[in-house]
C-alpha cells in the first residue's frame, strides 16, 4: 500500500564535495537549507546580503557577492526562488531588494514574466561562470506559499518561476539542474503536520526531510563521510553540563576539543581554504 505520492528525483550529473565552496542565495527556504550546510562544516555562504525572493534580487546578490570577494570563486551555487513579484522605487525606476521599511507609496509592485525571470537567472549564472567556468548551479523553488497574493496568485507566481528554471535547465549541458523541493513539500509532505502553525511555512521536520533528500542526491561519498564524522562531535559540543566547573566536565571538554582538532586536520582543506 502506497501512502505517499513519491517525487522522482533525477540522478545528479555532479556531486558536492567537502572541498567545494558553496553559495546559497534566495528565500528563507535557502536560509533553512543553507544553515544545515554551515552546521555540518561545509564552506558555505548563505544570503550574504539578506534574504532574496525574486530572480532579479538573486542576480543582484550574486553580483555583490562576487564584487565583494565573498570567498569566491564558488564551486556550486544554490538558488531558491520565492516569487516573481518585484518592487520598483518610483523615483529611480530601479528594482529594490529590500524596502528598508520605507513607505509603500514610494514603490510600485510588478511581476516578472517567464522570459524576464530566465534572463535575470541567466545573468546570475553568467557572473558565476566568469569566475569559475566549471561552476554548477542548483535551482529550487520555495514551497512557501504567499497568502498575500491569494493562493491562486501564489500558484501563478510559482508556475512562472518553474517555467523560467525549466527553460534554463533544458538548454544547459548538465551544469544547471533543478531540485524539486516545491514538489516534495506539496506531494510527499502535503499533510498539515509538516507545516508550522501559520500553515504556510514548512516545519523543521519537513525541512530536515527535504535536506536529507538533497544530500542523498548531491553529496559525494566524501561529503557524506565528513557529515557522518561531524555528528557526534557536534552533539558533544552542544552538551550542557549540570556542573560546568567539575573535573569530569573539564576532562570531557578536553576530549571533545581533541576530537574537533582531529576532524579539522582531516578536512582542513575544505574548511579553511
Amino acid at each position: 500500500m502506497e501512502l505517499q505520492t513519491k517525487v522522482n528525483i533525477p540522478k545528479s550529473s555532479f556531486k558536492i564535495n567537502p572541498t567545494d565552496r558553496l553559495l546559497f542565495v534566495g528565500s528563507c527556504f535557502a536560509e533553512n537549507i543553507g544553515r544545515r550546510f554551515v552546521d555540518n562544516q561545509f564552506d558555505a555562504i548563505v544570503n550574504p546580503y539578506g534574504t532574496m525572493y525574486n530572480p532579479a534580487s538573486v542576480m543582484h546578490s550574486v553580483k555583490r557577492a562576487l564584487e565583494g570577494g565573498e570567498r569566491g570563486p564558488f564551486s556550486v551555487a544554490i538558488f531558491t526562488l520565492g516569487t516573481n513579484h518585484i518592487y520598483i522605487l518610483k523615483e529611480t525606476g530601479e528594482i529594490v531588494d529590500n524596502c528598508m521599511k520605507r513607505p509603500q507609496k514610494l514603490f510600485r509592485e510588478e511581476q516578472l514574466s517567464v522570459d524576464e525571470c530566465a534572463d535575470y537567472l541567466s545573468k546570475a549564472v553568467g557572473l558565476l561562470k566568469e569566475r569559475n567556468p566549471e561552476v554548477k548551479v542548483i535551482f529550487t523553488v520555495s514551497p512557501i506559499r504567499y497568502a498575500k497574493y491569494g493562493f491562486h496568485g501564489s500558484q501563478l507566481s510559482k508556475a512562472t518561476l518553474l517555467l523560467a528554471v525549466d527553460k534554463l535547465v533544458s538548454a544547459s549541458s548538465g551544469e544547471l539542474c533543478y531540485f524539486p523541493a516545491y514538489e516534495i513539500m506539496n506531494d510527499e509532505l502535503r499533510d498539515y503536520r509538516f507545516y508550522q502553525p501559520d500553515m504556510l511555512h514548512p516545519s523543521e521536520q519537513a525541512v530536515d526531510y527535504i535536506y536529507e533528500l538533497f544530500a542523498e542526491t548531491y553529496f559525494s561519498a566524501d561529503a557524506k563521510e565528513m557529515v557522518r564524522e561531524w555528528q557526534p562531535i557536534k552533539a558533544a559540543l552542544a552538551h550542557r553540563p549540570f556542573n560546568p566547573d567539575s573535573e569530569e566536565h573539564k576532562a570531557f571538554l578536553a576530549k571533545v576539543s581533541a576530537q574537533k582538532e582531529a576532524f579539522l586536520a582531516k578536512w582542513r582543506k575544505s574548511i579553511n581554504n
